[in-house]
């Protein structure tokens, strides 16, 4: 498990995006199980949409990488540093499959298919419940700052 305190530590990303709230489970280089608390106080529910408050997809899909990048930094045996970003570096057979509304807690999921030269592939998939919410293939690339 990793509570809010260690994930600071570990990820760049501050409010309003950061996205992952606690880790649930991590299997050490296979996959991790995180949680996002969906509130009414974020503040993209303002605009997304005004009468029917949803999460946006593109939202969804960042925490998910935000998981996969806790999973790919413990895989490595690393912290980041100010010398190194990691960066979403693409999305394959995305499908949204219900919409996300304040109230519900994402549940994220990440499983690490494949790491090669700083490159991460991972199948992921994030959950309302036992509601699949979205699925998608994304690859992310860990890179030293010039």
């Amino acid at each position: 498990m990793m509570d809010i305190h260690k994930i600071l530590k570990q990820l760049p990303h501050r409010y309003p995006f950061l996205l992952v709230d606690r880790v649930l489970e991590l299997d050490k280089g296979k996959r991790i199980k995180a949680l996002k608390n969906v509130t009414i106080n974020e503040p993209f529910f303002e605009g997304h949409f005004p009468n029917r408050p949803v999460m946006p997809g593109v939202l969804m899909l960042e925490a998910l990488a935000q998981a996969s990048a806790l999973l790919s930094f413990d895989a490595l045996g690393a912290s980041p540093d100010d010398k190194m970003i990691y960066y979403f570096a693409g999305m394959d057979a995305v499908r949204f499959r219900r919409p996300v509304e304040p109230g519900d807690q994402l549940i994220l999921e990440a499983e690490l298919l494949r790491m090669k030269a700083g490159i991460f592939k991972f199948k992921t998939r994030a959950l309302v419940g036992e509601e699949l919410a979205v699925e998608a293939e994304l690859t992310c690339a860990v890179r030293a700052i010039k």
